[in-house]
């Protein structure tokens, strides 16, 4: 059972921090990538669709995105959804395909996306934690494991959200690193 309580916290863990990772895909550095996008959604027929899904978003030249929609009808659509991102970007429609010139960041705004790559770090280290309060929990509850490997299977369970939590400042160190590179 104690097996079963680690593996399953394991894999909720890695869960928390994939998804922090995607959610950093989508902070912008000084290089456009089609992960900038990511998050937006345009109106489809009616229906909010990724961005991504509806079409094709490539890089050209280092600082510009190039969205070509599947539909030429949807054009509109997804360049009304990216200007009302916040991501400051500015689509430009050539009646094709939308142009998305990327600036490059000043300073301050180097400085903001980093405090906001704390905040989001911040946020996954809280969910890796309260993953590891379920499995202390599950832990204690489980009538199998005699006192001693309770004891074992809670300080398993401590390291395991060491080592998750380590993960998580590695991503994020590894973003701001991003971000501050002129």
């Amino acid at each position: 059972m104690m097996k079963e309580i680690l593996d399953n916290s394991r894999s909720k863990m890695q869960k928390a921090i994939d998804t922090f990772s995607e959610h950093l895909e989508t902070i912008r550095t000084g290089r456009a990538n089609a992960g900038m996008l990511a998050g937006v959604e345009a109106d489809y027929y009616g229906c909010p669709t990724p961005i991504n899904q509806i079409s094709s978003i490539t890089v050209v030249e280092g600082r510009q995105l190039v969205v070509k929609p599947y539909d030429s009808s949807s054009l509109k659509a997804i360049e009304h959804a990216i200007n009302k991102s916040d991501l400051g970007l500015n689509p430009q429609n050539d009646g094709s395909v939308i142009r998305i010139n990327v600036p490059a960041l000043t300073e301050e705004t180097r400085k903001e996306l980093c405090k906001k790559v704390s905040k989001l770090s911040e946020e996954a280290k809280i969910a890796v934690r309260n993953l590891r309060r379920d499995a202390n929990e599950a832990a204690k509850k489980d009538e199998t494991l005699t006192e001693d490997a309770e004891k074992e299977c809670l300080e398993k369970i401590q390291k395991l959200t060491d080592e998750m939590i380590k993960k998580v400042e590695a991503v994020a160190a590894e973003k701001e690193k991003e971000i501050m590179t002129v």
